[in-house]
């Protein structure tokens, strides 16, 4: 009991007791209460929780002010196992330190590959009851997406991966410009006969990839020649088998492009047990820049570099233009954003004499 002269103390209301008066979830209540853009709460839903709000005496604090003030200043980084990868690194890297510039702090939840599409809703329903302002989604591989509905409710862009309802924004690696640059500085070293060591697993990369090679050899006046191109598992075993069939023939290629770094590594010792050298009798060239294979072997393998830290960067700067913005133009995206892939030259290209 309160003593004499002393006020009884009533008990602040807290937005989860707004959503158990009304019936709904904590994240509806905060998108109603703070009118968070794209989501789609109905209007009656919006008038019961605007109501129960006033008849309770709710007052938001600083955190639920809402995510279109951008009140917690913190965006949500989803990503599909990526942080166990070679190139996670420079991707959370690039995103972390364009949120820094724009004072904003990035919140990390990394998903298993093989994780469900409950598990994945769940994930993202775990960032936006954090009041993240928005939320990257970043995959492992490059490949169409079912995006969680969950992300609908707040802006969201996509690394590495496209919507397949062609609604959130996407950034992708240009590839096959990538590959055809790599063709042309073989042609610009004297080859004709380059060979392309492609993977067997079917993904975008793998079009992208071959798209570019052939899309080379036009551009360099080269006719097309299907028994250079093979493929295998796109690792070096893959390059060892691709690469000792295309070497142990008279008329071997004088240069191999191969898928991905790995396959380079596996070239680099078909090309040795047979006696030749690299890259005096053969050029080998790779994709990926993937640390620390490509300035690791001997020589040191000229290749592509994916745009991870640039993807990572234009995720965050393009993420910070939706929350920022009241359109909702921002939100259809039927192209993805493509950056370049620049070639990084080392040593194992040479002019070719045969």
């Amino acid at each position: 009991m309160s003593g004499a002269g002393e006020e009884a103390v009533t008990p602040k209301v807290g937005i989860r007791d707004v959503a158990r008066a009304a019936g709904v979830s904590v994240t509806t209540v905060s998108h109603v209460l703070n009118e968070t853009p794209h989501t789609r709460t109905s209007e009656a839903t919006r008038d019961r929780v605007r109501s129960v709000a006033r008849e309770l005496g709710y007052t938001p604090n600083r955190l639920a002010r809402g995510l279109r003030t951008r009140a917690s200043d913190m965006i949500g980084l989803l990503t599909e196992e990526i942080a166990t990868t070679p190139h996670a690194g420079r991707i959370i890297l690039g995103a972390q330190e364009e949120a820094s510039r724009h004072n904003l702090t990035l919140a990390i939840i990394n998903s298993h590959l093989d994780a469900g599409a409950d598990a994945r809703r769940a994930d993202a329903r775990a960032l936006i009851e954090r009041q993240v302002d928005g939320i990257i989604y970043a995959t492992v591989f490059h490949h169409e997406v079912s995006v969680p509905r969950e992300l609908r409710a707040v802006p969201a862009v996509l690394i590495g991966a496209l919507d397949r309802q062609g609604v959130v924004p996407a950034v992708l690696p240009d590839e096959a410009s990538g590959a055809a640059d790599l063709v042309a500085l073989l042609a610009e070293a004297g080859h004709r006969r380059i060979a392309f060591a492609d993977s067997s697993i079917e993904v975008p990369a793998t079009q992208g990839r071959l798209i570019g090679y052939l899309r080379g050899l036009e551009q360099a006046g080269i006719p097309r020649d299907d028994r250079l191109i093979t493929s295998g598992v796109s690792e070096a075993g893959g390059g060892y088998t691709t690469s000792l069939e295309l070497l142990d023939r008279d008329d071997r290629p004088t240069a191999i492009f191969c898928y991905n770094d790995r396959m380079a590594m596996g070239a680099y010792r078909a090309a040795q047990e047979l006696g030749l050298r690299v890259p005096d009798d053969v050029s080998i060239v790779g994709f990926d820049d993937q640390a620390p294979i490509a300035a690791s072997v001997h020589p040191a393998l000229t290749t592509v570099a994916l745009p991870h830290y640039e993807m990572g960067a234009w995720a965050v700067a393009t993420l910070t233009r939706l929350i920022q913005s009241s359109s909702t133009s921002w939100y259809r995206s039927t192209h993805p954003t493509l950056l370049p892939c620049p070639v990084v030259i080392r040593d194992s290209v040479a002019q070719n004499n045969r």
